[in-house]
């Protein structure tokens, strides 16, 4: 049965169209049939991440009854299929944001998953894609900000009863001025799915327009992204935790928990 993943983050710039494309890419590699879809319609990035800025049918072109779904179905050259949305400001004009859990169920049966890249923040666009999910997936940063903004985007989550695999940690260096990642799950309780390292690997896939997993399959970040998608497939892979944080309980002190 297909499984619809929406990937969600509270806070901008933590890296989730990033996780989205590779995370994508990494299932793909492991022999299933991926479908990603750009729902961030305000500020679209993941024709870019795959060198495809501009296409001639895009998810806007859907949502206002100018094609079918199966039209806006793009295949990159490694397997991979992508729905971009339009770089288009006018193209975001008149979109009903409540068609987009009708058109995603559509891709039920064409793919094993399909991954929806959200908009940042709890706002329209980040709801209607939380409501489209099975399951949703969080991307976080190991920082306090960050971690605060994906606990209320758990609560959220939990108030349309949509349930969370996990959490992505991103940029993660091992300092000990990072959040331990103990720490972070004890706080968000919710199972961690995997931690991607702040690695160049990634800088340059994005200068290439493809996944790290394609042209940098021996670093850091592409094994990261491979253990996260055997995770989601089933496997029991370990995740290792550190267990220093100078922010233990800080969010309890706070009241945000």
């Amino acid at each position: 049965m297909t499984k619809i993943y929406s990937i969600i983050s509270g806070k901008g710039g933590v890296g989730k169209t990033t996780c989205t494309v590779n995370l994508g890419s990494s299932l793909n590699k492991l022999g299933k049939d991926v479908i990603i879809v750009d729902c961030n319609l305000t500020t679209p990035n993941l024709g870019i991440h795959f060198g495809a800025p501009i296409v001639p049918i895009t998810l806007n072109h859907v949502l206002n009854n100018q094609a079918r779904i199966e039209d806006a179905i793009y295949e990159h050259e490694y397997g991979t299929k992508v729905v971009p949305a339009s770089l288009s400001i006018k193209e975001t004009e008149r979109i009903d944001y409540r068609k987009i859990p009708e058109i995603l169920n559509k891709l039920r049966k064409f793919t094993n998953y399909v991954l929806v890249d959200s908009a940042a923040g709890l706002g329209e666009e980040a709801r209607i894609s939380l409501l489209s999910a099975d399951e949703i997936i969080i991307i976080t940063n190991p920082e306090i900000s960050a971690v605060t903004d994906a606990l209320k985007t758990i609560k959220h989550a939990e108030e349309y009863n949509k349930p969370v695999k996990g959490v992505i940690i991103t940029r993660y260096r091992g300092k000990r001025t990072e959040m331990s990642l103990m720490n972070i799950k004890d706080m968000l309780e919710v199972p961690i799915l995997g931690l991607i390292h702040e690695d160049e690997a990634i800088k340059e896939s994005q200068v290439y327009k493809n996944s790290v997993v394609y042209t940098h399959p021996k670093s850091a970040a592409a094994k990261g992204f491979i253990e996260i998608a055997r995770r989601i497939l089933g496997e029991n892979i370990p995740v290792k935790t550190n267990y220093h944080s100078v922010f233990s309980g800080l969010l309890r002190v706070v009241g945000i928990k």
